[in-house]
């Protein structure tokens, strides 16, 4: 495929998710991130062989994208529907919180708190993949699961798919969903009568 190089892992950071490629035809060094890897779930290793295409941040910064590991296959990224299902899932869950709230099942309150948290909660997530990509002081896996848990779950939720951002670490999603459990079983706690006498 025109237009390809083929380099080496040779600085990679788990955690973070992103490392650095020597290209073996020499030259400088080449940032590459988890989510340019054509085979989701695989992560590289120290001097394996990588075949990837060069793109640019948005800061002009050469990045490696469209990476393949050896013996792995480039493959066209089609769009998901798992992106719109989870997105209209937040949406619709502040749709809800809204109409309890006008016809009086909830407070008015709760629902600015649920806004707020969210818009919050996704500008975390922001914040916390540009500080990634920069290799920068990260945010707290537990205090964006805390955020998420008290209410800013759907921004979390969006801030996944539409920023890639958190989106296919299994261990933190295991816990994600588990917080947005918890938050909508509180949801509907909060309308039953013990729940009403509370707030």
């Amino acid at each position: 495929m025109a237009g390809r190089t083929k380099g080496k892992i040779t600085s990679w950071n788990d955690d973070k998710g992103y490392g650095f490629i020597t290209p073996l035809s020499g030259g400088k060094k080449i940032f590459i991130h988890v989510s340019a890897l054509s085979k989701q779930g695989r992560r590289p290793q120290l001097n394996e062989v990588v075949t990837y295409s060069v793109s640019k941040d948005k800061r002009g910064r050469p990045r490696a994208a469209d990476a393949t590991l050896a013996g792995d296959k480039l493959t066209k990224k089609a769009p998901k529907k798992s992106n719109r299902t989870a997105i209209s899932f937040a949406v619709l869950f502040l749709v809800a919180v809204a109409v309890s709230a006008l016809f009086g099942s909830l407070p008015g309150y709760l629902l600015i708190a649920y806004f707020a948290l969210s818009l919050i909660t996704f500008l975390a997530y922001a914040f916390d993949k540009s500080a990634a990509q920069k290799g920068a002081w990260r945010t707290e896996e537990g205090v964006l699961l805390f955020l998420g848990l008290a209410g800013g779950w759907p921004g979390a939720l969006i801030a996944q798919q539409t920023l890639r951002h958190k989106s296919k670490k299994t261990s933190f999603r295991a816990a994600f969903w588990m917080t947005v459990l918890l938050n909508c079983a509180a949801f509907v706690w909060l309308h039953t009568e013990a729940g009403r006498a509370v707030i």
